[in-house]
């Protein structure tokens, strides 16, 4: 069989198609050499030199990721959707984030991994590439990267594992999690029956089967428009995710002869479809960080302001744990995003364009709710409108705070009450079982030293245990403030992303035990009862704490994080860069 001779330079086509790859491939000197013959080292042909779009698979597969674990093999379908729509797929590996293992948080390295997606699609002759990701952190800097660098692109989440099942009934990753170990430590539980519930709680591949980061990350990829439609709530191990790798690699071939760019897609409407979308489902409050570093790195403006504006009138329409009863299994069934998009109707811009090539109207035209218990009406929502992400102020967040409305106990969204504080999260931990800890139901909790550069990376550590002393009395509920994240899956009356951090110098590392705290969801108030003058006193005694790091990743991160309210991206990566000219290396 004769090989297909490979395009020269001059003779084509690189006018003619824009790709980037024939500055690689289709040079006919040394430097196309080079390129093809270190291919056929692989038991490539000349035909995939042809000029035909090289489409890269960035994989975040890894065994250090249990919730990408199956990203090989939607990988392999990927390449077969490529292969048939006439492309030459690549895959490559991309920083893996895995929140069950990686310590002390992934969020200290979800800006590494955006940097390393951006570099390596700019450095190489792609013309789109397919990311490959799941676990909390792969999605948002998968988006992040891509902003920056606005290569042709495509996001394929990797599903939601299959429902846990303990004694009967449906359990969810995650929150069921919290509410079986905090019931353990009461007493109310044996070890028993918490390494029963351990053992059938993740049956499958798959990210968190509960409305938490990932499945929230996921369902947002799919609003923004970066995801083929029905992408967020298929089952990992599903086959109707499998065709939809296909389809993914199909349609990023024709992205790169289209050019329709992250940026043409990832709009100021398409954003704010996102936050439409996120307080409907109960979505986590991480959502709130990665949307405004990928709003960023877009140059698009977006505000906590606009996310509280938003927030405050869309209800509650998706019944999922934490803010519900149901899993990622059964809001698949009822129609996922699709099905509620079409549900949001005029609330959303449908005439905003997705990476389908087709508008969110017609993506959605055919959806429809088959199940309105899990997918409720407009006139039958879970919660009413504002009872999402809020967006708080004052004197303790000058800057801002947040707090999930739907998983807070609704007594303490209106609390003024004395405070316990504490440096770190170890030094809470260590008083944590004392039962003669000076604590009550009406103490406000703070735990410092948790934000961005403090812990470093700002860990999901917000939905702090509660004290022994208090789940003895049956307590399971308590305002905590502090600067920390918290698990998409978890909930409480838990006040984060305190904003300046305590060790960026912010009023929260001038709070001193007995301080009273008042907490005010409705009026959108987090404020510390002292005057001016004593806080200005205090902080003229304050002293910023050492650095964490003087190497490496983490002391860049330390050096160049941003706070909360700008998303936690470094300041160095905000903006984008483009996919650049592709240069000769010799």
């Amino acid at each position: 069989m004769t090989e297909a001779t490979p395009r020269r330079k001059g003779a084509k086509n690189l006018g003619s198609t824009g790709l980037r790859s024939p500055e690689w491939f289709g040079d006919g000197g040394k430097n196309g050499f080079i390129a093809r013959h270190h291919m056929r080292q692989m038991g490539f042909g000349g035909r995939q030199f042809d000029g035909r779009p090289v489409i890269g698979i960035a994989n975040t597969w890894s065994e250090l990721t249990p919730c990408n674990s199956h990203l090989r093999t939607l990988a392999e379908a990927v390449k077969r959707g490529i292969q048939q729509a006439g492309g030459f797929a690549l895959e490559f590996p991309v920083l893996s984030l895995g929140e069950p293992l990686m310590r002390p948080s992934t969020m200290l390295y979800r800006n590494l991994m955006a940097m390393e997606l951006e570099e390596l699609c700019r450095a190489n002759p792609l013309d789109a590439v397919v990311v490959l990701t799941g676990c909390d952190k792969t999605t948002p800097a998968a988006l992040m990267g891509i902003a920056s660098v606005d290569l042709p692109a495509i996001l394929l989440t990797g599903g939601p594992m299959l429902n846990g099942r303990y004694r009967g009934k449906a359990v969810g990753s995650g929150t069921d999690i919290w509410k079986m170990t905090e019931a353990f430590r009461a007493g109310e539980v044996t070890q028993e029956e918490f390494t029963e519930f351990e053992s059938c709680l993740n049956r499958s591949p798959g990210h968190c089967m509960t409305m938490g980061t990932a499945s929230t990350m996921a369902s947002i990829t799919e609003a923004l428009g970066m995801q083929l439609p029905g992408g967020a709530a298929l089952p990992a191990v599903d086959s109707r995710r499998l065709v939809l790798a296909e389809d993914t690699g199909a349609r990023a071939v024709e992205l790169a002869t289209e050019k329709l760019r992250p940026s043409d897609i990832m709009t100021r409407a398409a954003l704010e479809n996102a936050l439409v979308v996120n307080a409907a489902i109960g979505g986590s409050t991480n959502a709130v960080l990665h949307l405004l570093a990928i709003a960023g790195r877009l140059e698009v403006p977006l505000s906590l302001d606009d996310i509280d504006r938003i927030s405050r009138e869309v209800p509650l329409l998706v019944d999922l744990m934490p803010s519900g009863r149901f899993l990622m299994e059964e809001f698949a069934y009822a129609g996922g995003i699709p099905a509620l998009m079409r549900q949001l109707g005029e609330r959303l811009d449908t005439a905003a364009i997705t990476v389908s090539g087709r508008t969110v109207a017609e993506n959605v035209a055919g959806a429809r709710v088959d199940d309105p218990e899990v997918i409720r009406p407009m006139n039958r929502p879970v919660q009413t409108a504002g009872a999402g992400t809020a967006v708080l102020r004052g004197n303790l967040a000058p800057n801002g705070a947040v707090i999930k409305i739907s998983a807070a106990e609704p007594t303490l969204l209106q609390h003024t009450g004395p405070a316990l504080v504490f440096d770190s999260l170890e030094d809470y931990h260590l008083v944590i079982e004392d039962p003669d800890l000076d604590v009550t139901a009406d103490t406000v909790l703070v735990v410092r030293g948790c934000g961005p550069k403090g812990y470093p990376g700002m860990p999901e550590v917000g939905n702090l245990p509660l004290p022994k002393k208090l789940l003895d009395q049956g307590i399971r509920d308590l305002v905590r403030v502090s600067d920390a994240r918290m698990s998409g899956t978890a909930f409480g009356a838990c006040v984060l992303h305190v904003a300046p951090e305590s060790a960026a110098g912010g009023p929260l590392a001038l709070v001193q035990t007995g301080d009273s705290i008042t907490l005010d969801v409705a009026g959108r108030r987090l404020h510390v009862e002292i005057t001016d003058v004593e806080m200005a006193a205090r902080r003229e005694r304050w002293q910023a704490p050492a650095p964490r790091a003087d190497r490496g990743w983490t002391r860049l991160y330390t050096e160049h994080v941003t706070q909360a309210d700008t998303g936690a991206d470094l300041d160095f990566l905000i903006g984008s860069s483009g996919d650049g000219p592709a240069r000769a290396a010799f």
